[in-house]
């Protein structure tokens, strides 16, 4: 009894000892981590939560204005009275929007890529995945403006469609929620082609026969075979593509000429022109919490369908 007393001690005072060693080895990158990343968070938290100084900046006087401000305003009549803020509420709804119907055009067009890729050769496949990353080569900003060449009204959509007839005068993309939509499609695609490749490439494709030998037609076999179980792909490329695509700033400024603003430049313009830095932080705070909420319903997805299928 005294041995095994003796080596259950030493087992322990070792598995402190490997605990105390792998903490101090984590700790040059935990105090990167803090000081990068939760510490520039902690600032704008604490700015949200101050008085807009009268030409930028901040006054430190606590004060929930900027909270207030994110969904209400005053009316210019009558100082007390507060009312929703539409341009706000707009902003935030086309930012939704847009984030949503961006993730759901890179997977229309991202799942037929990524089945292609992932059913090639396996000597194909690396060069098709070299081409798929070749856009991440190029600045985002060169990218949405190669965009801009394109659907513009002198661009070479508009050439096209002119020159065999389709319409008599030059469609108006520039500057609408369609031209982000294209370009922020064009941008993120790539992020939602490589896990859904990586998901389908470890599928097993006797799958497929078993379910044909079950004589499922092919809508069947894709609804009830192949998406449950290529699903946690699915769920990492929507992640990877509505994430920023909430956050997006570059592709709606250029596209959207300044017009259709999302919560990337409506924040931008608060620390900017707008020489509000709390409203410009509680805005960057509610964003984080947009994102936070999106990821909690995209693990409850994941987790719900690998107890279904698990």
């Amino acid at each position: 009894m005294a041995r095994t007393h003796g080596a259950s001690e030493a087992e322990r005072l070792q598995a402190a000892s490997s605990t105390r060693n792998a903490w101090a080895l984590s700790a040059p990158a935990l105090i990167l981590l803090f000081c990068a990343a939760a510490g520039p968070l902690l600032v704008v938290l604490i700015y949200s939560f101050l008085t807009a100084g009268p030409t930028g900046g901040v006054v430190w006087d606590f004060s929930t204005e900027a909270w207030v401000g994110v969904l209400y305003t005053r009316d210019i009549f009558d100082d007390g009275n507060l009312v929703l803020a539409d341009a706000h509420l707009t902003i935030f709804w086309r930012s939704v929007k847009i984030s949503i119907l961006t993730t759901l055009i890179t997977f229309v067009l991202g799942f037929p890529t990524a089945w292609f890729i992932a059913t090639r050769p396996l000597k194909e496949r690396a060069l098709w995945l070299f081409l798929i990353t070749i856009p991440f080569w190029t600045n985002l900003l060169i990218r949405t403006f190669a965009i801009t060449e394109i659907i513009r009204n002198e661009g070479l959509l508009n050439k096209i469609l002119l020159g065999i007839g389709l319409i008599s005068e030059p469609l108006r993309i520039m500057n609408t929620d369609t031209a982000v939509l294209i370009g922020m499609a064009y941008v993120y695609l790539p992020l939602m082609v490589l896990p859904l490749f990586a998901a389908i490439d470890r599928f097993d494709m006797r799958l497929l026969e078993a379910g044909y030998d079950l004589y499922a037609s092919r809508l069947q076999v894709l609804r009830h075979v192949v998406l449950p179980i290529v699903k946690p792909g699915i769920i990492a490329g929507s992640i990877l593509v509505f994430i920023p695509s909430l956050g997006a700033y570059v592709t709606p400024r250029v596209l959207g000429g300044g017009k259709n603003m999302m919560i990337g430049n409506f924040i931008e313009l608060q620390f900017g022109q707008g020489r509000n830095w709390p409203l410009g932080a509680a805005l960057s705070m509610t964003l984080l919490l947009i994102v936070m909420l999106a990821m909690i319903f995209y693990v409850r997805a994941a987790t719900k369908g690998g107890k279904s299928h698990g």
